[in-house]
């Protein structure tokens, strides 16, 4: 009774004290990701107060968190549009691969770490946060930019990505032979083939047998269908985070909306945990020997994510502007990154690998918004021309509603030319 009675004080105050992180940060305009990580800091092991009781049920909290944020990632998602991403918006998701992938594995050779903490950290610098990045578009107003499509098929592609990088990462952990590995990765592919096949052509039957006007029994089928897949998923070593996001995947219309409303709650409040869970087996005193690491990785793949989405937006015939939006709008790393650099942890593959993750995905979680606003106007002013001042110059004096500042471009509609491309409404 004893133990129940901490139990229930531990993870009440947890929760409690993840409630108004998130409502700080709701003020701040910010992510609650870095919040939820300096928590996990500071009631983990080497922190101001190591938790004990609570810890067992916070674990197995965490793991259900992985499994909502894949699964609502998926439900985001129809498999007809991710066959129409895969086939038009490839050579960008390859790019994207190439300069942020890179530069990760590139560190953990450089620092020793081995070839298998070198495709960890690869796949650390490459993922983007598509959770932090849809809020940062939303709070912009973004949201009906002619970039915004560009962004989200990047982000839809390493979605897609996972489903092929997880079962190789676990198979690397698991210290599996190639042979052994091959048949994990080739299981991982066909499983992934056949459910975007099914989702394609018997979507309709599956979302119809899983439908329900109750709110209460969809939520029971959609979350114990989606927990048995993935935990089949992780006994065949493919990965129940792969597992999740398939189950997301075939299903789409009226059930997938009802099934993102009823989820939110859930995902949110085990994601929370997911992110503590982290910070507490990251002792806050390894992080300083590796901030230096983090820093300089966290420089040189923020510039490469702008690189990116500066790339691939010119390639959709956006303009300038637009370009460098989706550039500063991608530096943003979540909650990809610490899904894969906790694979890495639990399987004590490198004690410094998840330090240096947290520090690095702190850096960038807080950058990210602040790329996101100001990439834009500060590219601006540093090609500034006197061909623009002129121009200028020429405009009546009855169009003083343009905003010649041309900070974010509200709609966005009309930025076809850099040349004439002006906001008719400004916003900060």
């Amino acid at each position: 009774m004893h133990d129940s009675s901490v139990f229930l004080i531990e993870f009440g105050a947890i929760i409690l004290g993840l409630g108004l992180l998130g409502r700080l940060a709701g003020r701040l305009r910010f992510s609650p990701i870095p919040l939820y990580l300096l928590a996990g800091l500071a009631f983990g092991k080497g922190g101001l107060y190591p938790l004990g009781t609570s810890e067992e049920f916070v674990a197995i909290g965490a793991e259900i968190g992985v499994v909502l944020l894949l699964l609502m990632l998926g439900l985001e998602y129809t498999a007809s549009d991710l066959v129409s991403n895969l086939k038009t918006q490839y050579p960008a998701g390859l790019v994207d691969a190439a300069l942020n992938a890179l530069p990760g594995a590139a560190m953990a050779l450089l620092l020793g770490w081995g070839p298998v903490a070198a495709v960890v950290l690869a796949g650390v610098t490459w993922i983007s946060s598509s959770g932090v990045i849809a809020k940062v578009l939303g709070d912009l107003g973004r949201l009906g930019n002619r970039e915004t499509p560009v962004i989200l098929s990047i982000l839809v592609l390493e979605d897609l990505s996972m489903a092929v990088y997880l079962p190789i990462i676990t198979a690397l952990l698991a210290g599996v032979g190639l042979a052994a590995g091959s048949v994990t990765l080739a299981v991982a592919l066909g499983v992934a083939g056949l459910v975007l096949l099914i989702a394609v052509r018997y979507g309709r039957h599956i979302s119809r047998f899983v439908s329900s006007d109750d709110s209460e029994k969809l939520l029971l089928v959609v979350l114990g269908l989606t927990l048995l897949v993935a935990g089949i998923a992780q006994k065949l070593q493919v990965s129940a985070a792969v597992g999740a996001f398939l189950v997301g995947i075939a299903l789409s219309g009226e059930v997938a909306e009802g099934a993102h409303h009823l989820l939110s709650p859930l995902r949110d409040l085990f994601a929370a945990v997911f992110f503590v869970f982290f910070g507490l087996h990251t002792d806050p005193s390894s992080i300083p020997p590796v901030l230096l690491p983090a820093l300089a990785l966290a420089v040189v793949t923020a510039l490469t994510k702008i690189a990116t989405g500066y790339w691939a937006a010119k390639r959709a015939g956006i303009s300038a502007k637009g370009r460098w939006r989706a550039g500063g709008t991608l530096v943003a790393r979540g909650e990809f990154s610490i899904v894969i650099a906790g694979l890495a942890v639990t399987a004590g593959i490198e004690p410094s690998l998840g330090p240096l993750a947290t520090a690095y995905v702190l850096i960038l979680v807080i950058i990210g918004p602040l790329t996101a606003r100001y990439t834009e106007p500060i590219a601006r002013r540093l090609t500034h021309r006197s061909e623009p001042t002129t121009l200028l110059a020429l405009v009546p004096a009855q169009t003083g509603t343009t905003d010649t500042t041309d900070a974010t471009d509200a709609t966005d509609a009309t930025d076809a030319t850099d040349a004439t491309d002006q906001d008719t409404v400004g916003r900060v």
